[in-house]
C-alpha cells in the first residue's frame, strides 16, 4: 500500500504530496485524513494522509514511521475545502489545512496537549485483610460504587495509597472536557410577526444565501435561535459565527439557556486544551451547535443544516495572514456542499453583500423596526471645533451634562473611543523627535499603567524616559488620546462614578471579556469605556446613553472603506442605547459634523449611505464594482524589494491589458520587524483574467530566498 502525505512544512518549494510505503503492521489503521510521522530528508515530520493508492511513480520509497490518530482529523469535506481555498488564495495547501485545526491536531512535531481525566476508585472483588479505621471508612464508602479520588483523599491520602498498593481498590480513569455548559433553562422567546415572517422565509432544504438586514435591537438573535431549533428538529446540525470573541460569551450564554449542553464554542479566547476538547466534541458528534469566531467556519460538523453569520459586515471575518481566506466566502462553499441555507445578518451590511442582494444573488430579508416598536435612539452631533474654543478637549459640555443626568437616574452609559493606550504617540516639544519602533516604521504607543512605550505591531517595548534622546531636554510629551487618558480625565470630572475600562490591554487576560460584561450587566459599574470592543452585539437594558469620542478617527485612515467603516462603527455603537423600555440617546463628538457618513448615522439611514457610497465606489472603480488583489513584496534588503516590485509591475502590465494596475508604492507600514515592504494593487472584473498570471508569479518566487511575494484578494487593508 502507498499513501500520499502532505507534510507540515509551510514552504512553497515542497507544497505537494509525497508518496510513502505502508508496512504491513500499519495497513489496517490507514485512513485518508489522519496524521502520520514520516522521514523527510534528515528530519522526522508529521503530515496528513490525502491519498491511498496501490503503486507510485517514485522508486525506493521510504516508509511511514508511525500513525498518530485513530480518528479522522480531516474529513472528505474539509480536504476538498482546503483545495478550494488554496486555489482561491494561492496560499500553500498545508497552510489551508493547518488553519482548520486547533494546535493539538495540527500536523506539527512535538506538539502535545494533554487530555483531562477524572480518577475514580472501586472495590476489588476479593477484599481480605485487617484495616485501620480510615482504611475501613474508605472501603465502606466504595461499597456504594465508584467514588471520585478527591472524596477519598479527604478521608486519608496515606490510607488511600495503601489500599491501592494492596490492590484493594481499582483505579478507573474517565476523560472530562474542560468546558461545560448549563442545562437549558429557558424557552425560545415568542417571536414578533416580523421575526416570524423572516423565519418562515428561510427554506431549510435549499442552499440559498440570505442577507438579513435588521436594525439594532430588532431581535436578530432570536430569529437565529428559532431557525436553529427547526434545524435540530430535522436531526441536523447548525454553525453560528460571531465576529469578535467579546461577543461570544453573551451569545454562548443565550444559546446555552435554550439548547443546554448541545453547544460547543470555538474562539481564540479559549486555551489550547479547551479548543482541543471542543473540537473533539464536534468531531465525535456529541454536540449539534457550534458557536465561534472566524476559524469556527471549519468546524467538522456532519449533516450541516444551517450556517449563520452574525454582524456579517465585520472585517474580522477576513484572515490577515496566510491563507487569507474570508469566512463568508468559505460559508458559501460549505452551504453549497451541504445543500443548506446560509443566513448573514447585520444592521449595516457590507456594501458588497447588499449589492449582491440587490442583484438577486442573495435573498434580502428585512427587519426595519426594533422589537415592540421601540424607537431607535436620538442621535446628536457635537461639533468639537466649537468645543475646543470653549476649552473642552475631551468631553463636550453636553456629553458631561447627559452623563451626569444618567447617573442621577441610576442608568448606565457606554463611551466609545476608537483608540487604545494612554496616548497616540510621544514627541519632544523642543526638537520634534517622535518615539518610533526600531524594528517597524510606526510610532510607539504610551501605556501609563506600566509607564511603557509599546509597538502594537511587533510587540517591542521600552520604558518611557522624559529626557529626549535627540536634544537631551526634558521636553517629552504625549499627543493624541487613548482609553487610559480618557479614563483619567473622566475620573477628574465624575469623582464618584464607577468606571470600567474595556480595551485590548484590560481584556488580554483569559476570561476578562466575559467577566467585565457580566460585571457591567450586574450593575457593578455605571460607565463602560472602551474601544471598538464595546460597539457590537452587547445588550444592556439599563444603557440609555452612548457617547462617541473622536468619531473621526476611522475617517482619517487611508483606506477606500474608511467611510463605510465609520458609518458601521457609529451605527453599531449607537444601537447599544435604549434597548429596553427606557428611551436611548447618542452623542457623537466630531470635527467633521457635515461628513455624509456621520450625517447618515444621525438619521439611522443605511439605505441613504449605501446609495451615496456606491456612487463614489463606481466613480473610483472600487468594490463591489471591481475586485481587488494586493501584491505585497518584502525583503530584508530595501533595494532588492524595490527592484523586484518594479519587475513584477512590468510583468503585470505586459500580461494584463484590461485591468487597472496601481503602484508600486511603499506599504502603509513600510518597515515591519526589519522587513521592507512594497505593494501593487490590481483592480479587475473577472478572476479568470488575473489568476493564471498571479499563479505564475507565485511559482516564480517559490525558489527566491531573498524576496517574498504574498497575495491578498479583496483585502481589508493595504
Amino acid at each position: 500500500m502507498i499513501v500520499g502525505v502532505l507534510v507540515e512544512l509551510s514552504n512553497k518549494k515542497i507544497d505537494r504530496i509525497f508518496d510513502y510505503r505502508v508496512e504491513e503492521r500499519f495497513i489496517d489503521s490507514i485512513k485518508i485524513g489522519i496524521r502520520v510521522e514520516v522521514p523527510f530528508g534528515h528530519q522526522v515530520l508529521e503530515g496528513f494522509i490525502l491519498e491511498i493508492k496501490k503503486d507510485s511513480d517514485v522508486s525506493n520509497l521510504k516508509s511511514i514511521i508511525n500513525i498518530i490518530d485513530q480518528d479522522i482529523i480531516l474529513n472528505r469535506e474539509l480536504i476538498e475545502l482546503g483545495k478550494t481555498i488554496q486555489k482561491k488564495t494561492l496560499a500553500t495547501l498545508i497552510s489551508c489545512y493547518q488553519v482548520m485545526l486547533p494546535k493539538a491536531l495540527k500536523a506539527k512535531k512535538n506538539t502535545i496537549i494533554n487530555k483531562k481525566y477524572d480518577i475514580y476508585y472501586k472495590l476489588n472483588e476479593n477484599i481480605e485483610g485487617n484495616f485501620n479505621k480510615k482504611q475501613q471508612e474508605i472501603i465502606n464508602k466504595c461499597m456504594m460504587g465508584k467514588i471520585k479520588k478527591e472524596e477519598l483523599v479527604k478521608i486519608s491520602p496515606s490510607s488511600l495509597k495503601t489500599l491501592i498498593k494492596k490492590n484493594i481498590l481499582i483505579e478507573e480513569k474517565k476523560e472530562h472536557y474542560r468546558l461545560g455548559y448549563q442545562d437549558s433553562s429557558d424557552k425560545i422567546k415568542e417571536l414578533t410577526i416580523n421575526q416570524q415572517r423572516v423565519v418562515e422565509s428561510v427554506d431549510l432544504e435549499k442552499e440559498d444565501t440570505y442577507l438579513l438586514h435588521g436594525v439594532t435591537g430588532s431581535g436578530k438573535t432570536e430569529v437565529y435561535i428559532k431557525l436553529i431549533e427547526k434545524v435540530l428538529k430535522n436531526h441536523k446540525t447548525a454553525l453560528m459565527l460571531v465576529p469578535e470573541i467579546s461577543l461570544t460569551p453573551q451569545m454562548v450564554q443565550r444559546f446555552s439557556e435554550v439548547f443546554g449542553n448541545r453547544i460547543a464554542a470555538l474562539h481564540s479566547a479559549l486555551s489550547e486544551g479547551e479548543k482541543y476538547d471542543e473540537w473533539r466534541k464536534i468531531n465525535r458528534k456529541e454536540v449539534s451547535i457550534v458557536i465561534g469566531a472566524r476559524s469556527a467556519i471549519f468546524a467538522p460538523l456532519s449533516n450541516l443544516g444551517i450556517i449563520i453569520i452574525d454582524e456579517e459586515h465585520s472585517d474580522s471575518y477576513k484572515q490577515d495572514n496566510n491563507p487569507r481566506y474570508d469566512a463568508r466566502d468559505v460559508a458559501i462553499i460549505r452551504s453549497k456542499t451541504n445543500h443548506c441555507p446560509l443566513v448573514m445578518g447585520s444592521a449595516t451590511p457590507s456594501l458588497e453583500s447588499f449589492a449582491r442582494a440587490g442583484k438577486g444573488v442573495f435573498q434580502l430579508l428585512s427587519m426595519p423596526n426594533r422589537i415592540n416598536g421601540k424607537k431607535l435612539p436620538q442621535v446628536e452631533l457635537i461639533d468639537m471645533n466649537q468645543e475646543i474654543k470653549k476649552g473642552n478637549s475631551y468631553f463636550s459640555s453636553e456629553l458631561v451634562k447627559q452623563i451626569r443626568d444618567r447617573l442621577y437616574r441610576n442608568e448606565q452609559v457606554i463611551l466609545l473611543l476608537n483608540r487604545r493606550g494612554y496616548a497616540s504617540f510621544i514627541t519632544c516639544k523642543n526638537c520634534g523627535y517622535t518615539a518610533k519602533c526600531p524594528h517597524c516604521d510606526i510610532t510607539l504607543t504610551y501605556h501609563k499603567t506600566s509607564n511603557m512605550l509599546r509597538c502594537h505591531y511587533c510587540g517591542y517595548a521600552t520604558n518611557l524616559d522624559k529626557k529626549c534622546p535627540e536634544c537631551k531636554e526634558e521636553a517629552i510629551s504625549s499627543l493624541g488620546i487613548g482609553t487610559e487618558r480618557v479614563e483619567e480625565e473622566l475620573r477628574k470630572i465624575l469623582k464618584n462614578a464607577r468606571i470600567l475600562r474595556m480595551d485590548y490591554d484590560t481584556t488580554s487576560r483569559k476570561g476578562m471579556h466575559s467577566k467585565m460584561i457580566s460585571e457591567f450587566k450586574n450593575r457593578e459599574y455605571d460607565i463602560l469605556l472602551g474601544t471598538q470592543i464595546v460597539a457590537k452585539g452587547l445588550d444592556f437594558e439599563d444603557v440609555t446613553l452612548v457617547g462617541v469620542i473622536n468619531a473621526d478617527t476611522s475617517l482619517n485612515i487611508p483606506d477606500f472603506r474608511s467611510s463605510e467603516t465609520t458609518f458601521s462603527l457609529l451605527s453599531q455603537v449607537s444601537g447599544r442605547s435604549g434597548r429596553s423600555n427606557k428611551e436611548g440617546s447618542v452623542i457623537i463628538q466630531t470635527f467633521n459634523p457635515d461628513h455624509y457618513a456621520i450625517q447618515f448615522v444621525k438619521n439611522h439611514d443605511y439605505i441613504g449611505f449605501y446609495r451615496k457610497e456606491m456612487k463614489i465606489r463606481y466613480q473610483l472603480k472600487y468594490p463591489p464594482y471591481y475586485y481587488i488583489c494586493y501584491l505585497k513584496v518584502s525583503s530584508k534588503n530595501c533595494q532588492e524589494a524595490s527592484r523586484e516590485t518594479n519587475k513584477i509591475k512590468r510583468c503585470l502590465e505586459k500580461n494584463l491589458k484590461e485591468e487597472i494596475i496601481l503602484g508600486p508604492s511603499p506599504a502603509n507600514v513600510f518597515k515591519l520587524n526589519n522587513i521592507y515592504r512594497y505593494g501593487i494593487i490590481i483592480k479587475y472584473k473577472k478572476d479568470i483574467s488575473v489568476y493564471p498570471i498571479l499563479n505564475n508569479l507565485v511559482e516564480h518566487y517559490r525558489s527566491n530566498n531573498k524576496v517574498n511575494l504574498e497575495l491578498d484578494f479583496n483585502p481589508n487593508h493595504f
